[in-house]
């Protein structure tokens, strides 16, 4: 019998049952939501973004972040989300911006992006700036994509695909990164990381002749569009059993909270992007890129819930992929 969420064993407590004691060490990471205005609707969106948001980062929010960073000397990624991050009329700021501070720049793109108007030169500027791109492509069949984000989004992708190729993203020696994200498409644990990425290399070069790097493995978090996808097909206390006995302690040491900060597009700090997402604080209650005057200030511990199973499911889930 399926145990209601509320009643598994809670998340900060499971750890230390396993004797794993979690608190964030360095931070050289950040990943920073620059609005939650997509051109997609997506299934597994933990943000709710869509069309129809409006939150967009300002430019002054922007510089407040630079100023922190150069002040914050161990952090040498910043890793830009949405939505779509590229729909922020800033997005070319922050870029030249960071790629002043001479940091790695990541941008989790979703493809179908790049077609939208005004982004024209969009993959022009990733690759003057060097900026390494993550793009979201949850299934190589057609079918799956378009279910999981819409009608027409497979054939959008693979055409923005061939577009980053075209320019270097993804081919060898080209220093352009292309890596790829993989979502289940159900109620589910992703397949093992390295047997897909040889399947979509595969699939994607015989059909397509498209290369890339790397393929990502991320768990879809039973909270916000996706909680209610499961509710909707009553699979919700079957999915989030399935995190929790899935545990992998494994996992859990390498958890991405333990070296990475996230900011929303106000400025809020939070320990991850999910958190942000149910806008829960970190341990010491609201802060923001206002009041601080380095990210180093930020408190070593972390706020925990039971949706944090599913980063320590399986093979485990950060924004990188699979953890053990």
């Amino acid at each position: 019998m399926n145990i209601l969420p509320g009643q598994i064993e809670a998340f900060d407590k499971n750890l230390k049952n396993h004797n794993i004691n979690i608190t964030r060490n360095v931070i050289n990471s950040l990943q920073i939501n620059i609005g939650k205005k997509c051109n997609q609707t997506c299934t597994h969106c933990h943000m709710d973004a869509g069309p129809a948001r409006t939150e967009e980062m300002q430019k002054e929010t922007m510089d407040r972040i630079i100023y922190l960073l150069k002040n914050s000397g161990n952090i040498s990624t910043v890793d830009i989300t949405g939505g779509a991050p590229e729909l922020n009329e800033n997005f070319p700021y922050l870029i030249s911006k960071l790629h002043e501070l001479n940091i790695n720049i990541i941008d989790r793109c979703n493809l179908s992006v790049l077609f939208e108007k005004g982004q024209e030169n969009t993959p022009s500027l990733l690759a003057q700036n060097n900026v390494a791109i993550i793009a979201s492509l949850p299934c190589y069949t057609e079918e799956n994509v378009d279910l999981q984000r819409g009608q027409n989004t497979y054939r959008k992708s693979i055409s923005a695909l061939k577009l980053l190729n075209k320019i270097g993203y993804g081919q060898e020696d080209s220093g352009l990164i292309l890596n790829l994200v993989y979502n289940p498409g159900g109620a589910c644990l992703p397949a093992e990381q390295g047997t897909l990425e040889l399947a979509y290399k595969e699939e994607l070069k015989k059909q397509y002749g498209i290369v890339f790097n790397h393929l990502y493995t991320i768990t879809n978090m039973p909270i916000n569009r996706f909680a209610h996808t499961l509710k909707q097909n009553n699979e919700y206390e079957a999915y989030y059993n399935l995190l929790y006995d899935s545990f992998n302690p494994r996992a859990a040491e390498s958890i991405m909270c333990k070296n990475q900060l996230s900011v929303a597009w106000d400025g809020e700090i939070f320990d991850c992007d999910f958190n942000q997402a149910l806008e829960i604080p970190i341990h010491t209650g609201r802060k923001t890129v206002w009041n601080i005057d380095s990210f180093n200030e930020v408190c070593s511990e972390i706020s925990f819930s039971n949706h944090c199973y599913g980063c320590t499911a399986g093979y485990g889930s950060s924004c990188l992929g699979r953890l053990a």
